[in-house]
């Protein structure tokens, strides 16, 4: 399993703007791919005082699926238009990162 790591930010005022694209039009659209080996999307976000950071995790079964979704040059962040326009920075980059082991707490809340 491969976790795929990438951070943007954007300034307070276009921080909600980014959340609702990243869940209304992005996710749906990396879903709607039906990549084979994709598992998930996170998005996680923190208040930074004069920025706001995003980051979204990404977890793919191998290395070709993480080509299927980003291309031959799959660590360079796949950063759409849209999302360019309302992020003040962002990484170039994604972190690649094997996943050596996962473990749950099977008493946690059912909404989490």
């Amino acid at each position: 399993m491969i976790s795929r790591i990438w951070h943007g930010w954007t300034t307070p005022a276009n921080a909600d703007v980014y959340e609702r694209l990243l869940r209304t039009e992005i996710f749906p659209g990396i879903l709607a791919r039906k990549i084979a080996g994709f598992h998930d999307i996170q998005l996680l976000r923190r208040d930074a005082g004069a920025e706001v950071e995003f980051v979204t995790i990404m977890t793919f079964e191998t290395l070709d699926a993480v080509i299927a979704f980003a291309g031959p040059n799959y660590e360079e962040g796949v950063v759409p238009d849209k999302a360019r326009a309302v992020l003040s920075r962002f990484d170039a980059t994604s972190q690649h990162y094997e996943i050596i082991e996962t473990r749950q707490n099977r008493q946690r809340p059912p909404n989490f």
